[in-house]
């Protein structure tokens, strides 16, 4: 048991910056809502999915296999790191390149004229993201968990003071709210016609505030690409990107491609612009089962790396997926049931709360998504990583064919079943193979239970009308704490027999 509590020790550190340095990002959702109106808000979430895609490309799967290589060749760890740092740093500044140059072609297409500055904006941001990912692959590697969830914090926190500095407090000081002294220097910088034009702003600064905070890890790297590493490297990596790709069309297509596959009547007194924005908004309802998994496979990746070739890993990687489903039903639960008051309080504005109905839907895909980066463990370990490719490449074909069959149809509800449909069949498939090439002896029924019977709950608790706000809340809190109960003493039980 030594190792799962290690593997929820590191965790926890990670989570501190996934999970609390996100929940603090989370902050932003509201202000968001309160300052932009459903139109202007879907600007930001369609953007940011484009920047999705092109998050796989500048990175092209190089953060894993430094991973799997500096587990390989933990002598010479250094030539691995600089021969990734290096090849990133230079695909990343070739790629950026292109984009400033079609920053025209680009914003024209998108239906933004005359906001080339966003290309530019965002080739910097993906090209600092893209070198920064292999020091923070290293700190992962080297087991600094803190040093790494320190610096993730300090850029979200500088993230949300930004934003708050140019949409509250300039722009309060630019219409004379308040301190009219500095207005002249307000208005010597400050646009107030560029709106969420400062969202994108704030996160590049925020962004390059990681080269200080990384710098002695930046002073450390050699400009230098051995030829041997380089090749087998990217032999392991590009899988990964086609599979990143992949994942990244289940991930966002419904985001980037919402306004231009929903028929513009289906919602009256809504342009599908805003119909985005509400989407956007509500998919981060779902934020508390991604930042969990976010910070499981923080610390999960280099733990399996690590135990590759201990005999007992078999049995030690089903345990880590039967607590990872425990505590994912757990955040199904207590989110779906409790969304008729945390909906009001992070959305806010009411043309947001149109789209609560979809919000389980999603939880729940993202939890058969957490199940998948689990079972994929396989194919990561056995160097089969092509399995991985065709599984997200025939999700992102379902994820194609669904969005564009139930979305017209259906809404804003085919959105959020497409994903849970393409998660579960990632997850089935990839059980499927994983169990023929990699037995692991996951515990179906037990899982199974406890996702069905959560399911059941929630769609129980969602059947039955209760107008009554305090009546209602009092329900839905008191059905997750017998829950919680349940769980816990349960599965404490079941964890003392294993012990014995």
């Amino acid at each position: 048991m030594s190792n799962l509590k290690k593997l929820a020790s590191d965790t926890a550190i990670y989570g501190i910056s996934s999970i609390g340095g996100r929940l603090l990002n989370y902050l932003l959702v509201p202000f968001y809502t309160s300052v932009f109106p459903p139109g202007e808000y879907g600007v930001v979430t369609e953007l940011y999915a484009y920047v999705a895609f092109l998050n796989v490309i500048y990175l092209y799967g190089l953060e894993t296999a430094y991973f799997r290589f500096a587990n390989r060749y933990k002598n010479e760890e250094p030539k691995v790191f600089n021969t990734a740092f290096t090849s990133i740093l230079t695909s990343s500044l070739l790629f950026s390149g292109l984009l400033c140059l079609l920053a025209s072609p680009i914003v024209d297409a998108l239906r933004y004229p005359g906001k080339e500055h966003y290309v530019y904006w965002f080739a910097s941001i993906l090209t600092i993201d893209a070198i920064m990912a292999i020091p923070f692959a290293r700190l992962r590697f080297q087991n600094r968990a803190v040093k790494f969830a320190a610096a993730k914090l300090g850029n979200i926190l500088l993230n949300i003071g930004l934003n708050i500095f140019f949409l509250v407090f300039c722009f309060d000081v630019y219409q004379g709210e308040y301190l009219q002294s500095l207005q002249p220097l307000v208005n010597s910088f400050f646009r107030p016609e560029w709106r969420v034009d400062y969202v994108f702003l704030a996160n590049l600064i925020a962004n390059a505030a990681w080269i200080l905070i990384l710098l002695p890890e930046l002073l450390q790297v050699k400009i230098r690409v051995d030829k041997a590493y380089w090749k087998q490297m990217l032999v392991y990596a590009y899988p990964l990107l086609f599979m990143g790709l992949a994942g990244a069309t289940n991930e966002m297509m419904s985001r980037s491609m919402l306004k231009y596959i929903l028929p513009e009547s289906f919602y009256p007194e809504l342009s599908n612009k805003a119909v985005l924005g509400i989407f956007g908004a509500c998919y981060k309802l779902s934020i508390f089962m991604n930042l969990v998994i976010q910070a499981f496979r923080f610390a999960a990746e280099p733990f399996f790396f690590s135990k590759a070739e201990d005999k007992s890993s078999p049995e030690l990687f089903a345990q880590v997926m039967r607590y990872f489903i425990v505590a994912c039903c757990l955040i199904f639960l207590g989110v779906s049931l409790n969304l008729h008051w945390i909906g009001p309080l992070v959305l806010g504005r009411g043309a947001y709360l149109q789209g609560l109905h979809i919000v389980p839907l999603l939880l729940m895909g993202y939890l058969f998504f957490g199940v998948y980066m689990n079972l994929a463990i396989w194919f990561k370990l056995t160097d089969k990583n092509y399995y991985g490719t065709w599984f997200t490449i025939s999700g992102a074909v379902l994820t194609v064919i669904l969005n564009i069959t139930l979305i017209p149809v259906m809404g804003l509800m085919g959105a959020a079943l497409t994903t849970l449909v393409v998660y579960f069949y990632m997850a089935a498939i990839c059980w499927w193979y994983g169990q023929k090439h990699y037995p692991i002896p996951y515990q179906l029924k037990h899982s199974a239970l406890y996702i069905l019977g959560t399911s059941a709950i929630v769609w129980a608790f969602w059947s039955v009308e209760m107008e009554n706000i305090w009546l209602r809340t009092a329900a839905s809190m008191g059905i997750t704490l017998l829950f919680m109960a349940f769980v816990f003493f349960y599965e404490k039980k079941n964890f003392a027999v294993k012990k014995s």
